[in-house]
């Protein structure tokens, strides 16, 4: 039994980066993107090759495995192990050096693919593979899996892009390995010469053979190149420390041609006859994978081909050559980068989306990247869906048809023994029918574990025998990653599933999509990793915290790890009292961006108030929760005593600012926001306009506690604009509902007016919820369904004007009170302000503006809300320009919360605050959330005005207020 402290205590005195033994830091990397899950010792992030070697020294002399680990997201298993993991991402991160006149790169195993092709991009230069995952995926993970991705039928798989790697064998040796036998260790090229003839004729021939040894790259008519062998051994022969890399010419101009089939087959069929065409890209989807509002040309499956050129005009040519050339249902070229990057998200996501059947049940993988010759694609689909249909299993086949291989999430049922018994049978027999193809168990990801028990029947026992041998050479000690390609562990060994908890966890939300099971809730994330993405592309929003910490513990990924691992109890012993999962999710901004932007829709926002609700169950809870928790009330309190201007004066007086922060848990550097001396209600009570006077759409108009007392300037401009549309506007609680025209249809007398009942203030509850006190927030929302109950028998749309408020309309009141059937009512009725102008005034023209914005989309409405009726209303009103992605890093209690501050404004730096600097003179900030405009005032001096209060004050009669308590 190995002893772990002394483990720890030698190897924190032999190397100069981080040791963790913790328990975070174990629980974070028991997994990658594979169906496999085993714990390890601890976690080591070396700074250099140094530290490499000081780790294999000490793990060797204890007998102790080592495992290199890059962005994690390895699909077969093979990022995942029972010793030391390396964690490379973390300072082996760097691009040495870029050689333009050369092409090629010098690269530390940890660098992100994406930075690379960053560096490069300025010189016309790219690194030919990429890999869906190429945003988070590290060039040492793309070479131990010897990666290719979408453009391999141009630009060759990692292998043919590897000129030199340095690398660190077990027994500590340095070697440079390149062609012509370079840094070959000894007794390989004795091993070789004495097996070529197995060699010449045990490898099948095509594109993307990536399983076993890449034995054969050291026959002599190959070069006897020791770099490429090596690329594609999953970490088991040599840690990776450096490499040479070779870049292409990136082409000037690219132009995609989508080709509808009627069917997958069809598709398959044609791929191959596609290639002497010599297209950048043939990337093949059915209709079952494919959002129904895609905007992709009619048919049944899909051919992605891009081309390049030196013009647009010239890539455009191509793409219509192919056309013209391909027997097709229909066809669509596309030459804006815009629409081209949209179409590429959806075959990017993929590998997350097709973890959910169109039913909503779970897929996996494991048989991921099989691949067979291009020209016999099409008859292997039609086997491997007989096959699936066999064994009663489904799966939706996507991917690199160009290239012959295939992507795949099976809905395997890995939770039972029959189930897991299948999933074994199942592989068998794929393996058996991919082999009379022709192919190859792995296209792409590698063997991991998934597949290297089968590859007898690719290769043989004797090739096999020779894989053994190969590894004996390079790691007599079997140190490095064992159980990976040789004397595997079985396929279905140390499934991650088996330690979760049979029966469902008691919890407060309902989770609709997993059918209320917290652990299938958990096991939605597979590891993809999309949210570790260093920067926020377009309109995206996750993982803020991430991007600011760069942590894993601080990604969607790494907290849902954490909680997966809280449900197995192995490593994480304390379930909701885990002071490691609370930790983790401290810095969950909880801005819902994962619940859009991670592919099979993790909903981290809600996982974190389950997790608080529980974890501060009878317990003293910290004081943010209490203060900003209960803002609703303390803010209600206020305006009862009107003791308004009196706060905002006392907390202007600095030592009791500090002692009223030090006390409510509030950051020392935020200022504490005024509130308004008359509220938004106030203001409405006092207007002498009949509220349902003239003949438009009725509509309730949330008071939300914002605009009800922070910012009632927003209702005041929402209530002049909407009114300015022709509605008519009522507040709850006093909401005025007319009944339908009686008789022969002509307008009548109305019956005096329905109140709704209640002395209390609607509220959604949203504050109780960020804060886990979900039993309050239950609470408060059935009070409000009490006082909307008249609203809710009727058709009457419901305005929100704060994007969070709206959201946790839509999702938080139905899914925490899913026992409520009102909540859904309600939750049918929430329009945002742009919703509801579209949907109820739709000949309303909104004044002219013509001037530049910036600004955030908020996040919450990115992620819930949608914001295409905001753009088109923008556009109506000559309001030009995009509003920035990513999170403004207040969100809600968030930024105010003491200990957050440097996190917050460093999520505002990320997009939110750059757009601002860099917007031109006269461009008016947009910004409908409150906290987004707090942060903006707070942080930049701007102040960000809501989209009502810009066209409230382009209206005929402007803003001024004319003493009734209008605008």
């Amino acid at each position: 039994m190995t002893d772990l402290s002394g483990l720890q205590a030698e190897l924190r005195g032999a190397v100069r980066g981080e040791v963790g033994f913790d328990v975070m830091s174990r629980a974070l990397v028991t997994m990658d993107a594979s169906n496999y899950r085993r714990v390890p010792l601890g976690v080591v992030a070396p700074r250099d090759a140094d530290d490499v070697a000081a780790v294999l020294e000490v793990c060797r002399e204890r007998g102790v495995p080592v495992v290199a680990r890059g962005g994690g997201t390895s699909i077969a298993g093979q990022a995942t192990g029972t010793g030391v993991v390396l964690d490379f991402t973390r300072h082996m991160n760097r691009l040495v050096a870029l050689d333009p006149r050369e092409r090629t790169a010098v690269v530390q195993p940890g660098l992100v693919l994406d930075r690379l092709q960053e560096a490069a991009a300025p010189h016309g230069l790219r690194f030919g593979p990429d890999p869906s995952t190429h945003s988070r995926c590290t060039l040492g993970g793309m070479i131990g899996n010897n990666s290719c991705g979408s453009h391999s039928v141009a630009w060759g798989t990692t292998a043919d892009s590897v000129r030199e790697l340095s690398v660190l064998t077990a027994r500590g040796r340095r070697l440079r390995l390149g062609p012509d036998w370079a840094g070959a260790p000894e007794g390989l090229r004795e091993l070789v010469e004495g097996e070529l003839a197995l060699l010449r004729t045990g490898f099948p021939e095509l594109p993307r053979r990536i399983s076993g040894y890449a034995v054969d790259a050291l026959l002599p008519e190959r070069g006897a190149d020791v770099a490429r062998s090596f690329c594609g051994s999953e970490g088991t022969l040599g840690v990776l420390t450096e490499a040479v890399v070779r870049l292409v010419e990136a082409p000037r101009a690219r132009a995609l041609a989508v080709l509808a089939y009627a069917d997958e087959s069809a598709a398959a069929e044609a791929a191959a006859g596609l290639l002497p065409y010599r297209p950048l890209t043939v990337e093949g989807m059915a209709a079952d994978l494919v959002p129904s509002a895609a905007g992709l040309p009619g048919g049944g499956a899909w051919l992605f081909v891009e081309t390049g050129g030196e013009s647009a005009a010239g890539a455009r040519a191509r793409a219509e050559a192919i056309v013209r050339a391909a027997d097709v249902v229909d066809a669509l070229v596309i030459t804006d980068p815009a629409g081209q990057r949209a179409l590429w998200r959806i075959r990017e996501d993929a590998s997350g989306t097709a973890t959910r059947m169109p039913d909503g049940s779970e897929a996996w993988p494991g048989w991921e990247d099989c691949a067979v010759p291009p020209a016999r694609l099409g008859a292997y689909l039609r086997d491997f869906r007989a096959l699936l249909a066999a064994h009663g299993l489904r799966g939706t086949p996507y991917g690199h048809f160009g290239d012959g291989c295939i992507h795949v999430r099976i809905d395997f049922d890995l939770l039972t023994e029959r189930g897991v018994a299948r999933f074994r049978r199942f592989s068998e027999e794929l393996a058996e029918l991919v082999v009379a193809h022709g192919g190859s168990l792995s296209g792409e990801h590698g063997d991991g574990q998934a597949r290297a028990e089968l590859l007898p029947k690719m290769y043989g026992a004797e090739t096999v025998a020779l894989f053994e041998r190969v590894k004996g050479v390079w790691d007599p000690d079997d140190l490095l990653n064992p159980g990976m390609l040789v004397r595997p562990a079985p396929l279905d060994a140390g499934l991650r599933f088996s330690v979760l908890p049979r029966e469902p966890v008691d919890v407060a939300f309902g989770y609709p999509s997993d059918g209320g099971d917290f652990a299938a809730a958990v096991r939605r994330c597979v590891g993809v990793a999309k949210c570790r993405t260093t920067s926020a592309a377009g309109s995206a929003v996750m993982c803020p915290s991430f991007r600011a910490t760069g942590a894993e513990q601080h990604s969607t990924r790494g907290r849902a790890r954490l909680l997966h691992e809280m449900l197995a109890g192995e490593l994480v012993t304390d379930g909701w009292r885990s002071e490691e999962v609370r930790d983790a999710l401290d810095l969950c901004l909880s801005c819902k961006g994962c619940r859009s932007d991670c592919p099979v829709e993790v909903d981290m926002a809600t996982y974190k108030a389950e997790f608080l609700h529980h974890h501060y169950a009878g317990r003293r809870r910290p004081a943010a929760h209490y203060t900003m928790g209960w803002l609703p009330l303390w803010l209600r309190a206020v305006a009862r005593t009107r003791t308004a201007r009196l706060v905002n004066a006392l907390v202007r007086v600095r030592p009791l600012a500090w002692a009223a922060k030090r006390l409510g848990g509030i950051a020392p550097e935020r200022e504490i926001p005024r509130l308004a001396p008359r509220t938004f209600s106030r203001w409405w009570e006092g207007q002498r306009e009949e509220t349902t006077a003239g003949g438009g759409t009725l509509v309730v108009l949330w008071p939300d506690t914002f605009t009800e007392h922070l910012s009632p300037s927003v209702g005041q401009a929402a209530v002049r604009v909407l009114r300015a549309a022709g509605l008519r506007v009522a507040l709850p609680p006093t909401v005025h509902l007319a009944k339908p025209p009686v008789g022969d249809g002509r307008t009548v007398a109305l019956d005096p007016l329905s109140l709704l009942r209640g002395r209390g203030r609607v509220c959604c509850g949203l504050t109780y919820v960020s804060t886990g006190q979900l039993d309050r927030a239950r609470t408060v929302m059935r009070r409000t369904l009490d006082l909307m109950e008249p609203v809710l028998d009727t058709d009457t749309p419901v305005v929100v004007l704060e994007p969070s408020c709206a959201a946790a309309l839509r999702t938080d009141v139905p899914e925490l009170l899913h026992d409520d059937p009102r909540a859904a009512r309600l939750a049918a009725r929430v329009l945002t302000f742009a919703e509801a102008l579209e949907r109820h005034a739709p000949t309303w023209t909104p004044p002219r503006v013509d001037r530049p914005v910036a600004g955030q989309t908020h996040c919450h409405q990115h992620a819930v809300l949608g914001d295409t009726p905001d753009r088109r209303l923008r556009a109506a009103a000559g309001l030009t320009g995009e509003l920035s992605g990513g999170c403004c890093g207040l969100a809600g209690d968030f930024g105010f919360e003491r200990g957050h501050f440097e996190v917050s404004t460093a999520c505002a730096e990320d997009r939110l605050l750059p757009s601002i600097r860099g917007a031109a003179e006269g461009t008016i900030v947009l910004a409908d959330g409150f906290s987004c405009r707090t942060q903006l005032e707070q942080l930049a001096g701007v102040r960000g005005r809501h989209l009502a209060e810009v066209l409230a004050e382009a209206l005929p009669t402007g803003p001024a207020d004319d003493g009734r308590g209008r605008l």
